[in-house]
């Protein structure tokens, strides 16, 4: 008789189906070459005994541990933490779970939870790389055992999958926008210049401001709200000052309207200003702010898609074929408010 302490196995559960073991363990991995009735039997001792199959001994003999590992930067960035909910549910729709790992954007703890997360023998990965250019991160990726996806930024010589936005052509098309109200001395302001999407909007900002024959005006200095009221009141008393900003993430836009309405500066009056990525306030603020709106469930659930999409294609004895293919490029919108010099709230303009 079994002890109370201990787990049901799948003897038990065959002997009160009334089935043999090899039946029951088919009816546990998917019902093939079992008959409906006999699935009701299997089905209703699980629930009796209280059976959870041993995914650790099933990966042992090749199976899938039904899980999927995931490292971003952050889950307190609003950005990542919906990309890891819509991830999340496209595990859960294959019976997985996903596993979460922040790495702050540090190749050394980008490699160390990579290890940590191996050692689980996760059935997949997905990765927000915190560098691109990382060979070590693409060596590791390339003989990964497993299909990796990388979403939001791509990872160079990896060889795996990637899902990002055109950072380059939203910056353009959005610094081009103020371009069109009029604004000849566009402050391009942020942090973080050394970032994969940073770098790209900045190269989008200098294209469309290279083209209309203007001046880039860059600071990447940005830290806390102090500063950056500190920093606009510097550019704001200068002898030619901006009359326009554009921001390249929600946090530098965030600061930059509590900034302004510190300093007493009207928006959009003085001085314009266009963020890139939208904000859950941003449309309810007076004046409502334009922004650059990415697709930031999309990011996360595609990525997810592509991954099962490998493991459900060419999961088996010979383990998993990485898919060769360009990145899957997705459309941001330009949301077009008041803060801008836009007389009233338009309709999203795909970028």
């Amino acid at each position: 008789m079994r002890k109370g302490s201990s787990h049901p196995t799948l003897l038990e559960v065959a002997r009160l189906a009334g089935v043999g073991v090899g039946t029951a363990s088919r009816a546990v991995n998917g019902g093939t070459n079992v008959s409906a009735s006999t699935m009701r039997k299997v089905k209703s001792a699980i629930q009796q005994l209280g059976y959870m199959p041993n995914h650790a001994a099933r990966v042992l003999k090749g199976g899938r541990a039904k899980t999927v590992g995931l490292l971003v930067p952050s889950i307190s960035d609003y950005f990542f933490a919906s990309c890891a909910e819509a991830a999340g549910r496209i595990a859960k729709a294959h019976d997985s779970l996903l596993i979460v790992a922040v790495t702050m954007n540090l190749s050394g703890a980008e490699i160390s939870s990579l290890d940590v997360l191996m050692r689980h023998r996760p059935d997949g990965l997905l990765i927000v790389p915190s560098d691109p250019d990382n060979k070590e991160l693409a060596r590791c990726v390339r003989n990964s055992a497993v299909p990796v996806v990388t979403f939001d930024r791509p990872l160079f010589g990896s060889g795996c999958s990637s899902v990002i936005t055109d950072n380059f052509e939203a910056a353009r098309n959005a610094t081009l926008h103020l371009i069109e109200h009029g604004y000849k001395r566009i402050l391009c302001f942020s942090s973080e210049p050394d970032l994969y999407t940073i770098r790209e909007r900045l190269r989008g900002y200098c294209q469309a401001m290279e083209e209309a024959g203007l001046p880039s005006l860059i600071d990447t200095s940005l830290d806390d709200t102090t500063l950056v009221s500190r920093l606009l009141a510097g550019h704001l008393k200068g002898r030619r000052p901006p009359d326009a900003v554009f921001t390249l993430k929600n946090s530098s836009t965030s600061a930059v309207v509590q900034a302004l309405h510190q300093l007493r500066v009207s928006i959009p009056s003085r001085l314009a200003l266009l963020g890139f990525d939208d904000f859950e306030l941003a449309a309810t603020l007076h004046p409502s702010i334009s922004v650059v709106q990415q697709p930031i469930e999309d990011l996360g659930r595609k990525a997810a898609e592509l991954l099962f999409e490998q493991l459900e294609s060419h999961h088996g004895i010979k383990g998993f074929r990485k898919m060769k293919r360009e990145p899957v490029v997705l459309a941001n919108r330009l949301v077009l408010r008041r803060s801008c010099g836009c007389k009233e709230e338009l309709a999203r303009k795909d970028l």
